[in-house]
């Protein structure tokens, strides 16, 4: 299980509450949350398999207030776009499915930005079984131009500038020499193609699920507007992985917007954050 830290001092502003050290420890663990400590400066505290939206501080606060005010769930709007996506079908036999979001209106620092890579990596490790089941992108919206498209291509024909580095290299190179594309080229191994999503200038965007462009991907403290992606093999969960990135980014205070895909004859609009009761 995954172990979570987050700021007590933080914490206890975002939930309103004037809280001891004994109190917090007693009705997070009420909730079902396993806390390991609560020191002068933080929470720690230990997530479990079935509540992968807890891996976000935000996602834990918002679990918290619902608890203590018996609150009913949040109510986020996702607003109407004209954002699109298209699907080639020979995806289906590499990584077939995608889901996407927009986010605006976000006011990042470093603190945001350090709490938003650490969710991402955390929902890679866990829900995402180290990538494998699921792949996570986060992309500046003002680099890039829509519709984009989600496809799969030679690697001979694949050749960006990754995350991290100075120059165009080929998608082997990327695998061979990247510290990222060593990590998963045991993901692409087995195919004679690779996934990559690219835009209508015909940028890379992404190498899937492996590494960002340079020029396309990195999100720093002047992005206001973000574009979010979830690739794998099973669109529910795609979707509740996808649901609990852009409800922490609301929770920033970003708006939610929709984008539609296109895929295999069929129209989606992501993301989908209809109520469930379970």
């Amino acid at each position: 299980m995954p172990t979570i830290n987050i700021d007590k001092k933080e914490f206890l502003k975002l939930i309103n509450k004037k809280l001891s050290d004994k109190e917090i420890e007693e009705k997070i663990s009420e909730m079902g949350v396993a806390v390991e400590s609560v020191t002068n400066k933080e929470i720690i505290f230990e997530v479990f398999a079935n509540r992968p939206d807890l891996l976000s501080k935000y996602g834990l606060v918002r679990y918290v207030r619902g608890y203590l005010e018996n609150k009913k769930p949040v109510n986020y709007k996702v607003k109407k776009s004209n954002y699109k996506l298209n699907v080639n079908n020979n995806l289906k036999e590499i990584r077939p499915y995608i889901t996407c979001a927009v986010v605006k209106g976000l006011k990042l620092n470093n603190e945001k930005l350090v709490e938003i890579i650490q969710l991402q990596e955390k929902l890679h490790i866990t829900f995402g079984r180290n990538r494998k089941k699921i792949s996570i992108g986060i992309y500046p919206l003002d680099k890039i131009k829509f519709p984009l498209t989600y496809e799969a291509k030679k690697p001979e024909e694949i050749k960006f500038q990754p995350l991290d580095t100075e120059k165009e290299i080929s998608a082997n190179e990327i695998l061979e020499k990247h510290s990222k594309g060593k990590e998963f080229r045991h993901l692409l191994n087995s195919h004679n193609k690779y996934p990559i999503l690219r835009d209508s200038n015909n940028e890379i965007l992404s190498l899937i699920p492996v590494i960002n462009s340079q020029l396309t991907g990195k999100v720093n403290e002047a992005t206001k507007e973000v574009f979010i992606e979830c690739t794998g093999f099973d669109f529910v969960s795609l979707t509740k992985c996808l649901n609990i990135i852009v409800t922490s980014l609301a929770d920033m205070g970003g708006e939610i917007y929709s984008v539609e895909i296109r895929s295999y004859n069929k129209k989606n609009i992501t993301p989908d954050l209809t109520e469930e009761k379970i």
